[in-house]
C-alpha cells in the first residue's frame, strides 16, 4: 500500500484528482486520466466506489427524480448512477497502476459493503466521505473502524451536523479528520462559498480543512488556502467537452498545471506568521538610514542639521537618537562621511 503524502501545516497543498464518472465506463480511458492527473501534479487520485443498487433503489417516481436546477435535473437517481459508476472489477487493476505510477489512490465508499471491498482491493491509506453521506452514521462507524484517517465533506451541513460525524468518526476509532469545505452545487458559484468558514472550522473542531472544489478556475481554490486549507480536491476529465458525466465542472490537465503551480506558490508565500525581515531581506537592513556627518565637526563644536544628517547607509547612530543628539557637543573632532556612534558627543 502507498502511504499517503504528509497533509497538513507546514506541508506542500494536497491536490487530489477525482476521476467521479468522468471515465465514461471505459477502463482504459481512466488510465488516461490517471496518468493525467500524475503528469499534471496531483498528488492523488480518487475513485467513488458504489454500485447504484448500493445507493438507491430502481423505481421511477417523484421521489426519485432529481429536479434540482442542475445539471442532472431530470435524471431519475438510479439512470444516472447506473451511468456513473465505477465498475467495481476495475479497482484492483487501477490500484495496480497507480503503483506502478508511484501516486496515492482512494476512494469514496458509499455503503458498508463498499468498505469491506476496498479494503481488500486497493487498500485506501485514507478514507473519503461524501457531502451526501455526512448523516449515514452507519457507514461513519464501518469507515471509522478501519483505524484510518478520514476526509470528510461538509456541503449542507450544519454545525451540529458536522460535529456528531466528527464525533462519529473519532469514537469509533478514526486517528484523524480532515474536514472539506464544500458546496454541493455543481458548478458552485462563488459567491455560494463562504469561504470564511474555513477559519470557523479550523476554530471549532481542531481538524486540518480543506476544499472539495466544484467552482469553475483556480480562485476559490487558492482563497481557501490562504484563509489555511492545506488540501483541494478538484473533478478531473481530459476533455471538458466529452460525454463525462461530471465534465461541466471538471478541471483539464493543463488547468490542473496551473493549480499546482498557484497553490504551491501562494504557499510559499504565506509563509509563517512572524514579524520579521526574511533572510532574503537581511543583506538590505545596509540601505536603511541613519546618522552620519555631513560636515566636518571640530571637538565641542554642538551638533545641528548643518553638520549630521539622516542618510542612507544604515551603519551610523539610529535615527530614534536624532533629536537627542542635536544641541549635543562633539566630544572629538569628528570628519565627514563617518558614520556618528554615540560616544561622539554629550
Amino acid at each position: 500500500m502507498k502511504q499517503i503524502n504528509l497533509i497538513g501545516r507546514g506541508q506542500r497543498p494536497y491536490l487530489v484528482a477525482e476521476l467521479s464518472g468522468n471515465h465514461e465506463q471505459n477502463i482504459e480511458l481512466a488510465k488516461k486520466m490517471i496518468l493525467a492527473a500524475k503528469e499534471s501534479g496531483a498528488d492523488a487520485v480518487k475513485l467513488q466506489t458504489y454500485t447504484p443498487d448500493t445507493i438507491t433503489l430502481p423505481v421511477k417516481n417523484d421521489y426519485f427524480k432529481l429536479n434540482n436546477g442542475g445539471p442532472w435535473d431530470g435524471s431519475y437517481f438510479y439512470d444516472l448512477y447506473k451511468r456513473g459508476f465505477t465498475p467495481w472489477e476495475w479497482h484492483a487493476e487501477l490500484y495496480q497502476y497507480t503503483q506502478q505510477l508511484d501516486i496515492t489512490l482512494f476512494s469514496t465508499p458509499f455503503d458498508e459493503t463498499s468498505v469491506d471491498f476496498l479494503e481488500k482491493t486497493i487498500h485506501p491509506p485514507v478514507y473519503k466521505i461524501a457531502s451526501f453521506e455526512l448523516v449515514h452514521i452507519p457507514l461513519l462507524k464501518k469507515v471509522a473502524q478501519t483505524k484510518k484517517p478520514v476526509i470528510l465533506s461538509t456541503g449542507m451541513a450544519t454545525e451540529n451536523e458536522i460535529r456528531e460525524a466528527v464525533d462519529t468518526l473519532r469514537s469509533n476509532g478514526s486517528p484523524q479528520v480532515i474536514l472539506l469545505k464544500c458546496i454541493s452545487n455543481y458548478p458552485a458559484l462563488p459567491k455560494d462559498h463562504n469561504l470564511n468558514t474555513i477559519k470557523t472550522l479550523l476554530e471549532k473542531f481542531d481538524c486540518l480543512v480543506g476544499l472539495s472544489d466544484h467552482s469553475l478556475g483556480n480562485e476559490i481554490a487558492l482563497g481557501s488556502i490562504a484563509l489555511g486549507a492545506c488540501f483541494i480536491e478538484k473533478h478531473f476529465t481530459l476533455d471538458r467537452n466529452s460525454s463525462g458525466i461530471d465534465n461541466l465542472f471538471s478541471i483539464t490537465p493543463q488547468e490542473f498545471k496551473s493549480l499546482r503551480l498557484a497553490v504551491d506558490t501562494l504557499s510559499q508565500a504565506l509563509g509563517n506568521p512572524t514579524i520579521c525581515p526574511s533572510p532574503q531581506e537581511r543583506g538590505e537592513l545596509r540601505s536603511r538610514r541613519s546618522i552620519f556627518i555631513s560636515n566636518d565637526i571640530k571637538q565641542g563644536e554642538p551638533l545641528s542639521p548643518k553638520n549630521i544628517k539622516i542618510v542612507r547607509p544604515a551603519d551610523g547612530l539610529h535615527p530614534r537618537h536624532w533629536e537627542s543628539a542635536l544641541g549635543k557637543n562633539a566630544t572629538h573632532d569628528l570628519s565627514k562621511g563617518n558614520p556618528l556612534q554615540l560616544s561622539d558627543f554629550k
